[in-house]
């Protein structure tokens, strides 16, 4: 009982349901105002620190990583961003195929009640990233490949000590605070009244995107259990406490810390391709936020412009949406706010049509994170297969 008690899933879901049940008492009592700006506070100040650590973490892992593959680094990049770009475009298809096929059936409720405000912060407390997430993936990547064409040793063991400096950040920093930062997430969520007020508004699509989330990665899992020939129960049975915090934090950058964990518990998986593919993956593969966006966006036109849009546009919308999808800061909301462009440009969205796919899509980003996290699972089995197949091996540091 007491291992029960002191494990990571039971801590991140304690930390849901105090949150839920604090918010509502505290949107019921007015003078627990006070006790709502100490949890905002808290869930900002944990927040920036969460924030600070997501580049060094990418840097610690994916740098050696890449150093540690050697003459394969740059063939194993490649693969990585071709199996994240495919599985992005085919989510975003299949979520278009559902769109055209379900929609003009639903009776879909096109207003949502407004909420009530969050109680400020107290102080905020600013701590800025060294750099970007995705400064750190590529100079994560441009590092990782200097370092294996010049064959610069010293440099090599640098980053494998860096490694494992950021391995003690996450294990007794990220890791203990992330419930608390769930509770406080739950909490404020509970309190403006998303969780009772607006979530019934668009339940039925949101439950139509949550069902293919569920479809894409068993098709994902599927896919790679047959590629690797390895079983992929034995990677998504681990995923469990990653796939509770991407609900909570709403972050693929911020769950990486757990997903990390989750995904070495696994047999079948490579130690190497763990540190290489997770990382990576966390930051360039984002199929639960795609398939989201693009069934939403399909939802949005229908109720605001009263048709949805032709075929052609939603292929063009989708391929290019898988593009920025990559580019694409694994933070809350990252996918819709780096694809906006697209919305107002190919689809010709207005300020009300922008307004709404926003909201409806926080209402269920959390999901879609937790479909991308235990994605990156799938994808990273398919980068052991193929490490298998090309007699790729591991590095000295695994063996």
């Amino acid at each position: 009982m007491k291992k029960i008690l002191e494990s990571l899933p039971f801590r991140l879901l304690a930390g849901v349901v105090i949150g839920i049940l604090a918010g509502l008492a505290a949107g019921e009592v007015s003078y627990l105002d006070t006790f709502m700006n100490l949890v905002v506070t808290l869930k900002q100040v944990i927040g920036q620190v969460i924030t600070f650590c997501v580049p060094l973490i990418v840097i610690g892992f994916i740098a050696p990583s890449i150093t540690r593959l050697g003459k394969n680094a740059s063939r194993m990049l490649g693969v990585a961003l071709l199996i994240a770009y495919v599985s992005s475009v085919g989510a975003a298809f299949f979520a278009m195929a559902a769109g055209y096929g379900l929609i003009p059936h639903l009776s879909i409720v096109s207003s949502v009640e407004s909420l009530k405000e969050l109680p400020e912060v107290i102080f905020q407390l600013e701590i800025p990233q060294i750099m970007s997430v995705m400064s750190a993936l590529v100079f994560s990547i441009l590092i990782g490949l200097g370092v294996t064409w010049t064959k610069a040793d010293q440099t090599a063991k640098i980053l494998e000590e860096f490694q494992q400096i950021v391995l003690q950040i996450v294990t007794k920093i990220i890791i203990p605070v992330l419930p608390v930062f769930i509770a406080c997430t739950f909490c404020g969520l509970a309190y403006e009244g998303t969780i009772t007020r607006q979530l019934p508004v668009f339940l039925k699509v949101i439950v139509i995107v949550m069902i293919g989330h569920y479809i894409w990665m068993t098709l994902l899992y599927f896919l790679a259990g047959i590629y690797s020939g390895r079983n992929p129960i034995e990677v998504v049975k681990h995923y469990g406490p990653a796939y509770i915090t991407a609900v909570g934090t709403m972050s693929s950058a911020a769950t990486l810390a757990v997903a990390l964990r989750c995904a070495r518990k696994s047999a079948v998986l490579r130690e190497d391709m763990v540190s290489f593919g997770i990382p990576l993956f966390a930051n360039i593969h984002l199929c639960g936020s795609v398939l989201t966006e693009v069934f939403f966006v399909m939802t949005v036109s229908q109720i605001l412009y009263g048709s949805i849009p032709s075929a052609g546009t939603m292929v063009l919308f989708c391929l290019l949406l898988g593009i920025f999808a990559i580019g694409a800061p694994g933070v809350p909301g990252g996918t819709v706010m780096a694809s906006l462009g697209l919305i107002t440009g190919i689809l010709l969205f207005n300020d009300t049509g922008t307004a709404l796919m926003l909201t409806i899509f926080a209402l269920q980003d959390s999901f879609g994170t937790a479909c991308n996290v235990t994605g990156d699972g799938a994808l990273t089995l398919m980068l052991t297969g193929y490490a298998e197949k090309h007699q790729i091996g591991k590095p000295e540091s695994y063996i």
